[in-house]
């Protein structure tokens, strides 16, 4: 293997020892070739340096309207930085950030593009942006060892929204540990404007450590291989997009959404809870808009464009629609809208009132009855005390109204449960075995196997702790006595007692 005198042996030995395959872009192609000669329509052009910003803002619009010569200077630094609330990870970054910066330029520009790489990185690093027209997007033209820099120039030729990467092996470590970012090719007639407009990147993260774990985490080859991913994030760490760090507007405005996912595996289904894309650019082509979009999906590598007015104030939230990933791995943001409501565009909450349902018929007439049977105890006090039995029918209505609240569903509303899945409560010998179990399972839940009628049951009941004391002792009576079981009733006093048994 051939290497460069400016590139250090021990940089291309530690890329090659984290993969088994060929060095494929982290090889330099051939010798340097020198500054490129530019013919003078080139020359010609007024030179700018581009400027680069931070996720998850955008540089601003590009009003010129003719191309230009275009320095752009991207840093990559090797950064430790919070993953979440107590984790830290060392990223792998352009510009100090995950997502790298947003670079903007437009179609027709000749840039000049240099990639730094910081004396404090550990490692060689290159970029492969998918807007470019040539070997490896670049990659071939800038493997730079740490404390060098590469230079290379490419023509912008088509327009897009494109997604830039590291590309030096292992490929899939550079870009896991978050070396990523998005490149703007603005069309040459420009963007419609809209009011803001801000920079997401999805990405999947693979630590050694379980989601949450504190200390600083590393990364984890075998996940990644398996595309098992630890976190998946809206720019590089949980809540980056929410809170204080939650994107803004105002109502009436129009919002535009850079959205890209680094990968290195999963897509993502964009959506934003409570509002409909105007218009999407599927895939970042800027030639054939689609119009009133609820979920785009964006592949790893790819990127997309929406545009949307925010009609009312609220707080709405990015997710992926692969929602195990927004509510346990991490991939939620908010977008806070200020502003007048217009109650006709969205009311907000008109009413809460009580609705039982047809399967619930205990609702109501379990009221009714119990008011009666209220008005008959009230009677019957004042020619005799005797008031035991009626006392315990009051209690079993109230029983039957928590049971049809909390329990049917499960165990149906005759008490036969459901084969294999949830045990019988009538006529179930595990149940009228022992009254205080009863009260237990209904306060402290229960999980694992039992036998119930000769029959081994594995699954698990949730606590009913939203119960009062009350609930319970009316719930248990209810199912003590229902559906032919004779197990006497349960007090207040009952529940208190094991409650305290029990802890």
């Amino acid at each position: 293997m051939k290497t460069s005198p400016s590139i250090p042996l021990a940089g291309l030995l530690c890329a090659a020892l984290f993969s088994g395959q060929a060095l494929i872009a982290s090889e330099p192609v051939g010798e340097v070739e020198g500054p490129v000669d530019l013919p003078p329509a080139v020359l010609a052009m007024p030179v700018e340096t581009a400027v680069l910003t931070a996720p998850p803002h955008v540089p601003p619009p590009i009003t010129r309207k003719h191309a230009a010569r275009v320095v752009v200077h991207l840093e990559v630094r090797e950064v430790e930085s919070r993953i979440a609330d107590g984790a830290t990870y060392t990223f792998w970054t352009f510009g100090g950030t995950v997502p790298g910066s947003f670079i903007r330029i437009r179609e027709g520009d000749v840039v000049e593009f240099h990639l730094n790489n910081h004396p404090s990185s550990k490692l060689p690093h290159n970029i492969d942006l998918h807007a470019v027209t040539g070997p490896g997007g670049g990659a071939t033209s800038s493997f730079t060892a740490p404390g060098h820099s590469s230079r290379f120039t490419f023509k912008a030729l088509n327009p897009g929204l494109f997604v830039y990467h590291c590309a030096t092996a292992p490929v899939p470590m550079h870009v896991g540990n978050g070396m990523y970012g998005l490149i703007l090719v603005e069309p040459a007639e420009g963007l419609p404007p809209v009011d803001r407009e801000y920079y997401v990147m999805q990405g999947d993260f693979y630590t050694q450590g379980r989601y949450g774990e504190p200390g600083l985490q590393t990364f984890d080859m075998a996940k990644s291989i398996d595309e098992h991913p630890t976190y998946v994030l809206l720019n590089g760490s949980v809540g980056a997009l929410v809170g204080d760090n939650a994107l803004t507007a105002n109502v009436g405005e129009t919002v535009r959404l850079y959205f890209g996912v680094g990968g290195p595996n999963l897509t993502s289904s964009f959506h934003v809870i409570g509002e409909i894309f105007d218009t999407v650019y599927p895939e970042a082509s800027f030639s054939t808009p689609q119009h009133n979009i609820q979920t785009t999906l964006v592949p790893a590598g790819g990127a997309s464009v929406m545009d949307f007015k925010v009609e009312a104030p609220g707080t709405f939230i990015l997710v992926d629609h692969a929602l195990s990933r927004a509510f346990n791995k991490g991939t939620l943001g908010m977008l806070k809208v200020s502003g007048p409501s217009d109650r006709v565009v969205y009311s907000g909450k008109e009413i809460d009132a009580i609705y039982l349902g047809d399967q619930a018929e205990a609702g109501t007439a379990a009221q009714k009855r119990e008011a009666e049977l209220e008005k008959k105890i009230a009677a019957e006090i004042k020619n005799n005390p005797a008031i035991a039995s009626l006392t315990k029918e009051v209690q079993m209505e109230r029983g039957k109204r928590v049971y049809m609240q909390v329990c049917f569903a499960c165990h149906l509303p005759d008490g036969k449960g459901m084969p294999k899945v949830f045990p019988p409560l009538a006529k179930s010998d595990y149940l009228l075995a022992d009254k205080d179990r009863a009260i237990r399972i209904v306060m402290k839940g229960l999980t694992g196997p039992v036998t119930v009628n000769g029959e081994t049951f594995n699954s698990a009941m949730p606590a009913q702790s939203q119960l009062n004391d009350e609930q319970v002792a009316d719930v248990v009576t209810y199912i003590l006595n229902e559906w032919g079981n004779d197990g006497g009733s349960v007090t207040t006093d009952d529940v208190r007692r094991v409650k305290s048994e029990t802890n």
